[in-house]
């Protein structure tokens, strides 16, 4: 619901802050009090068009804000604030401010947040629709219009499964499309994957090999050298005169007499078993070393041969052989997935061909049931018209239905295989006409009024406002259009500018717009009247006088 108006610099008000209560709000008000600023305001705010004529004299710019109670709004409200960049609303509160200046700038904020006129009306479709002289009215959409028809026949359910089976359809073609975009690119795909693959194959590459063939490889390249360098460390062992273990013999000898003589010396004598036995197997283990040493030419370019293979696939695949083995599972995996794109083109076919029956069949099943609806808000539309003053008038829901959903191809509408079109006839033998084409903003908000009394419980929009729904209008016909008003407000909040007492009476809130001369300028005020105020402007709006007044007392006490 619409909590707070507040409008600054606009027409004739200077800054006027309108707290609105839930239920039914009327504002009345002799002619060009400024009632109108109010309805004129609220468009602003919901995307409608700027005029720089509207900023109040001598003002360099006018505002208008305005904070809405969302809780319970059924539109995705808060994933568009979040998608949009905007804060989210505080406590349930949203809080909408834009003005614009003579220039022609505009500037919007949604909790704060700057944003666009796109944004605003958006949000705006979801928050109010205006029935009156005004842009905003949502009912006027065919799109929007269809909406109410499936909710009023509650085909909200199957409508949801014949979009959601389009969006699989969509899915299917769009994964044929990628089988099929290319022909030569899909062929040239296949000999890359199949040259790719072979090439790692081939080379059966072994996790951690190159490591163990760069050492090998070092080893071959300097074998020369280094069988020079173990045969002259052997030789120093053993076979030089005097040799380290020749030597070491002697001074064994001599350890072996230094024991006799002290038995202190024979931690001396254990040391040098020890160095001995340390020295014999150096000289086996370098022998063994020795022995294995290989300056094979042909193992040399071996290993040079495999070195390179790798280092090339790694250029291509990789900066290491565990990348390369695993870029090779990877193509292999995509080569069989593209050599069985035959077989997943039939899978597709056939799914796609079990697609389009479900979508031909749920299709017409919707189909049936808007017929169905249609007919029966024909007749509910037509009935509450007739107690708006419309006795003889023709309200239809006209539908247009394609042949077949294959007809609509190459696409399928989410919403279905129907086009709706509300149309209204006011006098019998005049062909009906879209809504959008009725001249008399009158007419058009008493014909929206008994659409909203009719889908009262499947309207989305918290909002509504009615102005000039008392045009021509009088009596009995004032009676049933504030009672139907009274009916809508049960479940929204209704803000409507009237003239007429019989309507006025029935608002839970009831607001006066007066004009006034302050400082030598008119100014538009509004104010909420308490139950005196309220008798004494349904009395002044019934004529005036005593008779005036008690009938204003009777109105008042319903």
């Amino acid at each position: 619901m619409l909590i707070t108006l507040r409008i600054r610099n606009l027409a004739l008000v200077d800054d006027l802050t309108v707290e609105l209560r839930p239920g039914f709000n009327v504002i009345t008000g002799e002619t060009g009090a400024g009632k109108s600023i109010l309805i004129g305001a609220l468009n602003l705010l919901l995307g409608g068009r700027a005029d720089r004529n509207l900023i109040r004299a001598g003002c360099e710019q006018c505002a208008v804000e305005a904070v809405f109670d969302v809780r319970g709004l059924r539109a995705p409200l808060a994933s568009f604030l979040e998608e949009n960049g905007l804060e989210p609303c505080h406590e349930h509160e949203l809080a909408i401010k834009r003005s614009f200046n003579a220039s022609g700038a505009n500037r919007q904020f949604v909790n704060g947040s700057p944003t666009t006129l796109a944004v605003l009306a958006r949000i705006g479709e979801w928050l109010v629709d205006i029935h009156g002289p005004h842009e905003h009215q949502s009912l006027l959409h065919p799109a929007r219009q269809l909406d109410m028809l499936d909710a009023y026949g509650k085909l909200e359910g199957r409508r949801a499964e014949f979009a959601a089976l389009v969006r699989r359809r969509q899915s299917i073609e769009a994964g044929k499309a990628a089988l099929v975009a290319d022909e030569a690119g899909y062929a040239r795909q296949l000999d890359l994957l199949r040259f790719q693959t072979n090439e790692i194959a081939t080379a059966r590459l072994q996790p951690g090999e190159e490591t163990q063939l760069e050492a090998e490889y070092e080893r071959c390249r300097n074998a020369a050298r280094l069988l020079e360098i173990s045969q002259s460390a052997l030789s120093v062992l053993t076979e030089n005169e005097p040799s380290m273990m020749g030597q070491a013999g002697v001074l064994g000898r001599l350890l072996q007499e230094l024991r006799r003589l002290d038995s202190q010396a024979e931690p001396l004598v254990e040391l040098h078993d020890q160095s001995m036995a340390a020295l014999r197997e150096l000289h086996q283990a370098w022998s063994r070393y020795a022995d294995k040493l290989d300056a094979d030419p042909a193992r040399l370019q071996q290993l040079e041969e495999r070195l390179n293979l790798l280092h090339s696939l790694k250029r291509k695949y990789g900066s290491t052989v565990a990348e390369v083995i695993a870029f090779g599972e990877r193509a292999a995996q995509e080569l069989r997935r593209l050599e069985s794109r035959e077989d997943e083109l039939a899978r597709l076919n056939a799914e796609l061909a079990e697609v389009d029956a479900e979508l031909e069949k749920l299709g017409r099943e919707l189909s049936a049931g808007r017929r169905k609806a249609a007919a029966a808000l024909g007749k509910a539309v037509s009935a509450q018209l007739a107690g708006l003053g419309f006795k003889q008038s023709k309200f239809e829901a006209r539908l247009e239905t394609a042949k077949s959903v294959a007809s609509l191809l190459p696409s399928i509408p989410l919403s279905g295989m129907d086009k709706v079109e509300f149309e209204f006839a006011p006098n019998p033998g005049e062909p009906a006409r879209p809504l959008r084409a009725i001249a008399s903003s009158g007419e058009m908000a008493r014909v929206m009024l008994g659409i909203k009394t009719v889908l009262a419980a499947e309207d989305e929009v918290p909002v509504l406002v009615f102005d000039e729904v008392d045009a021509n209008v009088g009596g009995e016909t004032a009676r049933v259009v504030g009672e139907k008003m009274r009916q809508i407000a049960r479940q929204r909040q209704v803000l409507c500018i009237t003239h007429l007492a019989p309507i006025a009476a029935g608002a839970q809130a009831h607001f006066l717009a007066t004009k006034q001369v302050e400082g030598g300028r008119t100014i538009s005020r509004v104010q909420l009247l308490d139950r005196k105020g309220r008798i004494e402007e349904l009395a002044r709006m019934l004529g005036g006088g005593k008779a005036a007044m008690q009938h204003a007392q009777a109105l008042a006490d319903g």
